[in-house]
């Protein structure tokens, strides 16, 4: 009884998270299309990404440790959700690139409030589903949404509309979302009722936590942001605009497959698992810059598994060293580091672009590459992964 309403409670969640991927997926698919367009420049929309980013994961450690404090995870979650979702759509109403930015960063804000109460309920459900199949089965419907928002958006440009009615349209999802999240809440109203067993087994944070969010860290500074990339192809004219927001509904529907695959690949072999797909995500920038479609085509899928390897492996990982009374803030501290990782390799690849692709590219393989030591490091003092 216990596993089936635990796999209805991620389900439900991975559909909320559908609407969501939908919504802010399908904005980012056009954001740095809209920046450039608005007069922002490659540092700019490279540094506005890494910036958001940071911030989405920045904050999380602090909206853990008020939630864990208070014990009002769905409130939290409420008003990231809130923040994260109608931000979106406002992009319609932006008319400079500094209020663009401004939006992106509150779309992120939101976003770094109701992820680690997010990650948290559903640990609750790991010891009877599994680590990697809980967080790769809602990460499949997250990714669901992020492959249909993108088509969205391109939909809107395919048929003549403008940049400001593709976000105005995502305000149907952002609804959906916010009212699936309050099924949810009904339905299942203490989470902790899932558990079986313990899923917080550690006392503190562990020496295998801090070796996994070094290496995650150094994984987040080789993650190329899809707004620098969406640049790119924009201002090379490489792809025209409409087909920019396609290959991202591509990538992310191939990681559908990947979290899902990745997931229960985890459960059975998780170093290995871990390290085949870092090195596989490592390919993503080489191949977004080489010559040729089908090297295009290739980039995309290794972008798909740079966010499994997010969504879905690194979320596992920490699921297996959680410290006990304090879950919702050892999943905010880990992407806290994760995203000062992402904000200094977005300000580092953002200037390379001005200055040398050939360095941009050798920074972005080298970082996943310098995050293996210390996954392999944390796998030899941590055998519960």
């Amino acid at each position: 009884m216990n596993t089936k309403a635990a796999l209805r409670f991620i389900v439900l969640l991975g559909i909320v998270s559908l609407f969501s991927d939908l919504t802010y997926e399908g904005g980012a698919a056009i954001n740095g299309q809209y920046l450039a367009l608005l007069g922002a420049s490659a540092a700019t929309v490279s540094i506005a990404a890494g910036l958001g980013e940071f911030i989405g994961y920045a904050l999380r450690s602090v909206s853990g440790y008020f939630a864990d404090k208070s014990g009002k995870y769905w409130l939290f979650t409420f008003i990231g959700y809130g923040f994260n979702l109608f931000a979106v759509p406002a992009m319609a109403l932006a008319g400079s690139w500094q209020v663009a930015v401004l939006l992106i960063l509150l779309e992120r804000t939101g976003r770094a409030i109701r992820k680690p109460t997010v990650d948290a309920m559903l640990s609750y459900t790991t010891n009877s589903v599994g680590k990697g199949w809980t967080y790769g089965l809602h990460t499949a419907l997250d990714e669901t949404g992020a492959t249909i928002g993108p088509l969205v958006a391109a939909l809107v440009l395919y048929l003549h509309g403008s940049y400001q009615s593709a976000y105005a349209w995502l305000l149907v999802s952002a609804v959906l979302a916010l009212g699936t999240l309050s099924l949810a809440r009904i339905t299942f109203p203490v989470p902790s009722r899932l558990e079986v067993g313990r899923t917080a087994t550690e006392t503190g944070f562990s020496r295998a936590y801090w070796l996994y969010s070094i290496a995650g860290a150094f994984f987040a500074m080789g993650v190329m942001s899809y707004e620098l990339g969406a640049f790119y192809l924009a201002t090379t004219g490489r792809v025209g605009i409409v087909w920019i927001p396609v290959l991202l509904a591509f990538a992310t529907g191939l990681g559908v497959f990947s979290n899902l695959a990745l997931g229960k690949l985890y459960d059975r072999m998780a170093l290995p698992t871990l390290i085949g797909a870092v090195l596989i995500a490592a390919l993503f920038t080489p191949l977004l810059f080489a010559s040729g479609f089908s090297s295009l085509i290739l980039a995309m899928i290794a972008w798909g598994v740079a966010y499994a390897v997010e969504d879905t492996l690194l979320q596992a990982v920490i699921a297996g060293v959680l410290p006990e009374g304090k879950r919702n803030l050892a999943f905010g501290l880990f992407f806290t580091l994760y995203g000062f990782g992402w904000l200094i390799g977005s300000t580092a690849m953002g200037f390379l672009y001005l200055y040398s692709i050939p360095l941009l590219i050798t920074f972005a393989v080298a970082m996943p590459i310098m995050s293996l030591p210390f996954f392999l490091a944390a796998r030899a003092v941590d055998r519960r992964a």
